[in-house]
């Protein structure tokens, strides 16, 4: 895959899905901008980091950005698994605004050098949660939901403007964030035996899908989510 000559953001690339999406692109010869609250020291050598909250005011984002755009990847997301009895209206709007707001923020300064090249693609993150009943989940899974219904939106508008939109919907992933729920070797295996597959999901498992969007081989692939869940959202 040869990502030569395009240039590419990825916000929430500091760790996790993010970061293999990065070190991914990097590879392919990408001119890669890394947009997080601060940076990592496993940014691959080269990768420009942008120093940056989702949550606060990116109004200035468009100063950090190059004229043309050939990508978007929005790799921020939560887990806030609770009851829903236990669940506060500041959990849903944390949720909403981080997965939901945070992207629409980020794709309304990123869209001029989008529609500059003439040819782009935009990736967010969902869950098999927004579309498989599990408990617990209700604050999450109304956000990704949301973020899946962006997606298709956002893939009609843009269409004429040569810019595809789609979505990945991981399953459980060994990441940073999901370290709550997957540390000790005990809750690994256990979790690993919910997926028909027989394993948890990896970074780069999500990455590399992520990766194929962006990339000219998806050329004709936009309004969609795809599972990357190790069958657990279709299959039992």
């Amino acid at each position: 895959m040869n990502f030569a000559g395009k240039n590419i953001l990825v916000v929430g690339g500091s760790s996790g899905i993010g970061l293999s999406v990065v070190t991914q692109l990097n590879d392919f010869g990408a001119s890669v901008f890394s947009l997080s609250r601060s940076p990592s020291p496993q940014l691959p050598p080269g990768v420009k980091h942008i120093a940056m909250d989702v949550l606060h005011d990116v109004s200035t984002l468009g100063e950090s950005l190059p004229e043309k755009l050939h990508g978007v990847v929005y790799s921020v997301g939560s887990i806030n698994l609770k009851p829903f009895a236990r669940l506060t209206e500041d959990d849903f709007m944390h949720d909403y605004r981080l997965n939901v707001l945070g992207a629409v923020k980020i794709l309304q300064q990123a869209l001029k050098p989008l529609k500059n090249a003439q040819g782009a693609s935009v990736v967010l993150i969902s869950s098999v949660a927004a579309q498989t009943g599990m408990g617990f989940h209700a604050s999450i899974g109304s956000a990704k939901a949301d973020v899946e219904g962006l997606t298709k939106s956002l893939a009609a508008e843009f269409a004429g403007q040569h810019i595809r939109v789609n979505a990945v919907g991981p399953s459980i992933t060994d990441t940073p964030m999901a370290k709550g729920l997957l540390g000790s070797p005990e809750k690994k295996e256990a979790s690993a035996k919910r997926h028909p597959v027989g394993r948890i999901g990896a970074a780069s498992d999500i990455g590399s899908a992520i990766v194929f969007l962006l990339g000219d081989g998806s050329s004709w692939v936009t309004g969609q989510v795809i599972g990357i869940d190790g069958g657990f959202g279709k299959i039992r």
